[in-house]
């Protein structure tokens, strides 16, 4: 997991094309709206503005560096970076050639980088709140809690996935797999990979078997309750290596429905129907990305009205929980948290507003 996220090479051109896509969208500073005219005749507005100075902390991920430079610039933003240790010298040498390419309109330093591994210097950006108006914390939830806890400045937080797939008893199973394979396997180290499949108890001994030979030609492990298990393990799943062809099954431990994976391995849960479904997600679920697999429409309904997830999809793939497939260009974080942006920040996320009164004289009386 880690040496992916790590790999910048095979990813130059996505990340190319994101920052163009940056540039196509629409100015977010400035926009007014929300304009009225009040009683008394004052005209009142509101008007979109940088948020100002942005803090982004970041593990692994060199393409991060370049998201965050272009959705800062695009939202009017300066940015200070702080890399891991693990990327130390590419995000450098990509802070020094987006600086390079700003001198000419004097903005070398509107992207700056901290050119040292020293966590102490993490613990003085988040004590700046003088001059930093927001951190954002890209990483593990070790990170997270480091911000939360020693930050004085806002912090956004999210980006911990333990994301889910319901597979109702009306789902198409054909979709149903070619869905799961690709939240699982496309990428299985980011955060919006899945993590565990809830399979209705109506269609598991159906679905099951034809999930772990799917599964286990792409080499995912498999971690499974007991009522997942003895399905699994009675269509020779259980255990091995998966030379056999079917995926390797274990019994799942007490934290496993609770683990973010980051790796092939599966969470796989039988339920009840749709009402059990959202229960365990409600308990297990980090509010990041969660879906359904249906075609019952009210079943659909229920499970977007009460599934509180940043991102809740319905026969799709959780893996469209990232700025550029919504079509935000690239996203700075996926925030899990209420205030003040949830999901994929961008550019929008990446600005706040003032209040614009314009009157003739006006005095309250």
């Amino acid at each position: 997991a880690l040496l992916d996220r790590l790999d910048l090479q095979k990813r130059l051109d996505g990340v190319i094309a994101d920052v163009r896509q940056v540039v196509t969208l629409p100015d977010p500073v400035g926009r007014v709206f929300d304009s009225r005219v009040l009683g008394n005749g004052l005209r009142v507005s509101r008007r979109s503005t940088p948020m100002g100075v942005l803090g982004v902390i970041y593990e692994a991920r060199p393409n991060v560096t370049v998201d965050v430079a272009s959705l800062a610039l695009k939202s009017g933003n300066t940015v200070i970076l702080r890399g891991g240790s693990e990327t130390f010298n590419s995000n450098l040498a990509l802070v020094r050639a987006i600086s390079a390419a700003l001198a000419p309109f004097g903005l070398a330093d509107a992207v700056q980088y901290i050119e040292s591994t020293d966590r102490a210097y993490v613990q003085q950006l988040l004590k700046l709140h003088k001059y930093v108006d927001m951190i954002i914390p890209r990483g593990g939830n070790a990170l997270h809690e480091f911000c939360r806890e020693h930050s004085t400045i806002p912090v956004i937080t999210g980006g911990i996935g333990v994301c889910h797939l319901f597979v109702d008893d009306t789902a198409d199973l054909d979709d149903a797999l070619a869905v799961i394979h690709n939240a699982k396997t496309q990428r299985p180290s980011v955060c919006n990979a899945l993590d565990t499949v809830l399979v209705h108890e109506a269609v598991a001994a159906a679905f099951l078997p034809r999930l772990v030979d799917h599964m286990g030609a792409s080499g995912v492990e498999m971690k499974a309750e007991p009522r997942a298990l003895s399905l699994l393990n009675g269509h020779g799943g259980g255990g091995g290596n998966g030379s056999n062809g079917h995926a390797v099954v274990e019994p799942a431990g007490p934290d496993d429905f609770d683990t973010e994976w980051l790796s092939l391995v599966l969470g796989v849960k039988v339920v009840g129907g749709v009402d059990e479904a959202i229960e365990h997600i409600r308990t297990h679920s980090t509010q990041h990305s969660d879906g359904i697999l249906t075609q019952t429409s009210a079943h659909a309904d229920q499970f977007v009205d009460e599934v509180d997830s940043a991102a809740v999809f319905v026969n799709a793939s959780t893996r469209f929980n990232d700025g550029g497939q919504l079509g935000l260009g690239a996203e700075i974080a996926v925030s899990t948290q209420k205030l003040h942006a949830r999901g994929p920040m961008a550019l929008e996320e990446l600005t706040t507003y003032k209040w614009i009164i314009l009157g003739e004289g006006h005095v309250r009386a």
